[in-house]
């Protein structure tokens, strides 16, 4: 089996040595978490990953921080990447993020996907047989949580374009503008996504 193993702080060299640096000031942490001393059998990964993921999940543009997390909270839960969520979980619980509020966003985004499996269906069966008969699912989740509108929108597209869903991602792409989230935040919370499966992504090819 194919296993990797921590890079030790004493260990690191050149470009994950200046990653470890780095996540240790910008986290205010006396060690550097495990996912990414595992990153830095990668040394340039490491380094391009925390960059991103700074910029993109911690970051503060047009998307706060908070929906920032709650995004990435949710595209880890869905991804089922347990080591993410607890880390998550914990910068989430600095940011004085509820737990209701992430089960909250795990719950709006399995709901998501729930619509993503019918309606990529729909677009991708080569016929029009099933235009016209009812959803027949229930998802009263997206009004009945403790998160804010757009927040819901955010989720529901960016799980949309994981899973490849194109009418539901134009769908809630339209939602999100008609709730007048900027296009800025829009492209920012997919780069919240992107940069978050990239981390999944490397953590699952081994075995994690």
């Amino acid at each position: 089996m194919f296993e990797l193993t921590p890079i030790a702080e004493s260990d690191a060299e050149g470009k994950a040595a200046q990653a470890f640096k780095r996540i240790k000031d910008v986290l205010q942490v006396d060690e550097v978490p495990e996912i990414f001393r595992l990153m830095a059998n990668v040394p340039i990964f490491v380094h391009d990953f925390f960059m991103n993921f700074r910029k993109c999940v911690l970051g503060d543009g047009q998307l706060h921080e908070r929906s920032r997390l709650l995004i990435a909270l949710a595209v880890a839960g869905q991804a089922g990447a347990q080591p993410w969520i607890q880390f998550l979980h914990q910068l989430a619980s600095a940011k004085e993020i509820s737990d209701q509020e992430i089960a909250d966003a795990m719950a709006v985004a399995s709901s998501n996907s729930m619509y993503n499996v019918l309606f990529k269906f729909r677009d991708i069966a080569g016929t029009d047989i099933f235009e016209g008969m009812p959803v027949g699912l229930r998802a009263h989740t997206f009004q009945g949580t403790s998160l804010d509108e757009p927040t819901v929108e955010l989720i529901n597209l960016t799980l949309s374009d994981i899973n490849g869903c194109k009418p539901c991602t134009s769908g809630h792409v339209a939602k999100a503008r008609d709730l007048n989230v900027p296009p800025e935040a829009i492209y920012e919370a997919i780069q919240c996504a992107a940069t978050m499966m990239s981390g999944i992504q490397f953590l699952k090819s081994i075995g994690m």
